[in-house]
């Protein structure tokens, strides 16, 4: 069944019917996989992808590198635990490399995110620095392009 998190993942509107005929499935097979799936938690969600600046509104978004030690018991699970908690952490991953997690967060301006790392993320236990960069554009998220079609047909250049 990995075909069908494959499809859902690059599209969840499908219809169980037409996902069961794309794998060559029965819809009650599919629709039963497809709950055993959420109840399992393996599908956490479904999610929309906004073009924010299209839908003209102003939102303010940072990419924070965090360091930190790993506790002695939970490593880094139980600091991850106590990152994602707030409600402006949209992503959160352990990483290797400078430091130990990427945030990505969200606010309506930058004093808001300035003041999350401040008072909320900074003095968070375990948390020794933060490094954070502000997006200035999106171009491209989860694979979607948001250019309006004026580059599709075009190839690049290869010179020798």
């Amino acid at each position: 069944m990995n075909e069908l998190l494959k499809l859902i993942e690059n599209n969840a509107r499908y219809e169980v019917k037409d996902l069961a005929a794309c794998l060559g499935e029965e819809d009650d097979t599919i629709g039963k996989q497809l709950e055993d799936y959420r109840k399992e938690g393996i599908i956490a969600g479904y999610h929309t992808i906004i073009n924010w600046e299209k839908a003209d509104v102003e939102i303010t978004k940072a990419i924070i590198f965090v360091s930190c030690v790993p506790e002695r018991v939970a490593g880094y699970d139980k600091i991850a635990e106590r990152i994602s908690r707030y409600p402006e952490v949209e992503s959160l991953y352990l990483i290797s490399g400078k430091a130990e997690f990427l945030l990505q967060v969200n606010g309506k301006n930058m004093r808001e995110v300035s003041s999350f790392v401040a008072h909320k993320l900074a003095p968070t236990d375990g948390v020794n620095g933060t490094e954070t960069m502000f997006v200035l554009k999106e171009y491209k998220k989860y694979g979607v392009s948001f250019f309006e079609g004026e580059h599709d047909d075009e190839r690049l250049l290869v010179t020798p």
